[in-house]
């Protein structure tokens, strides 16, 4: 199943001449989501060859600027694409005065279904095609939320077991609805042909200081895109502004027990974002920093 994550944006409240402000795109099977549009949003679609007319699905974190000032665009993009697919949109309920600001931001022909999806406690509150998407609250200077896609388990056929035990074609399909099959000689189940195959995880942590929701919404995911708006030198100023260094990131990835660790929305003041993975990689090894415009394979 393709899934991938695409980076439209690294910047954090001010953009550079290499990042702009943030915004990604997950492509998870045939959904295609985008998280934070910041400003810029649009055309930072079309230098990353994807379509925005393709979207399913928005998810908002909270209402700073660099975070939602690219949804207006994107709204007004889509209707005029004339997209007639709903789209669902989630955010922090008491941010509803600024998403009806901005879906509504300039004059237009409102013709695409937007539903929208405010948040005001944790837990699941969605769906991403067939998995859950959960929300948590984090620690900033206003509400903000992370998001987790669980997909659930599933079982897969071992092509050496069906084989061993006779079972082909349209018999297999018997097997996989009925649970069991009489091959003639015994009746063989579905777990003796058959592997358990957890499902995939992701996880996006923005703008935070350390706490227990990041790690929450962490636990155990394959792949966590994270924050990591300062380095340790600068450490008080990510707690005065609600944000993590990338020696904090780190450990979030490591108390949940990540897999892979992804660092953006990284601050100005720091023009290689080489900076953050030597910071992090100590604490936990497999992570990246990335650029705009990079793609992940999930």
């Amino acid at each position: 199943m393709n899934r991938e994550f695409i980076v439209l944006g690294t910047g954090s409240n001010a953009p550079t001449r290499k990042r702009n402000h943030n915004g990604y795109v997950l492509r998870w099977g045939n959904r295609l989501v985008l998280f934070d549009p910041g400003e810029g949003t649009q055309r930072q679609f079309t230098f990353a060859g994807v379509a925005a007319a393709r979207l399913t699905d928005i998810c908002v974190t909270h209402f700073h600027g660099d975070h939602c000032l690219g949804l207006p665009g994107i709204i007004q993009r889509l209707s005029g694409e004339q997209v007639t697919r709903d789209i669902n949109v989630y955010y922090p309920a008491d941010g509803q005065e600024f998403f009806d600001r901005l879906r509504y931001a300039s004059s237009y022909v409102a013709t695409t279904p937007i539903t929208p999806k405010p948040i005001s406690v944790d837990g699941e509150v969605g769906a991403i095609g067939d998995s859950r998407l959960i929300a948590k609250k984090l620690d900033h200077r206003i509400t903000a939320y992370g998001y987790r896609l669980e997909e659930p388990d599933t079982r897969g056929f071992v092509g050496s077991a069906l084989e061993a035990a006779g079972i082909s074609g349209p018999n297999v399909s018997v097997l996989r609805q009925q649970g069991s099959f009489d091959n003639g000689e015994r009746i063989v189940t579905l777990e003796e042909v058959s592997e358990h195959r957890p499902g995939q995880s992701f996880a996006l942590v923005m703008d935070t200081r350390f706490c227990d929701a990041a790690i929450e919404l962490a636990q155990g995911v394959d792949t966590l895109v994270c924050e990591s708006t300062f380095l340790e030198s600068e450490a008080d100023l990510a707690t005065k502004y609600g944000h993590m260094t990338a020696a904090q990131a780190a450990k979030v990835a490591v108390e949940a027990g990540a897999k892979k660790l992804v660092l953006t929305h990284f601050s100005a003041r720091y023009p290689n974002s080489e900076v953050f993975v030597d910071e992090a990689k100590p604490i936990f090894e497999n992570v990246v920093a990335v650029n705009d415009f990079d793609r992940i394979s999930l």
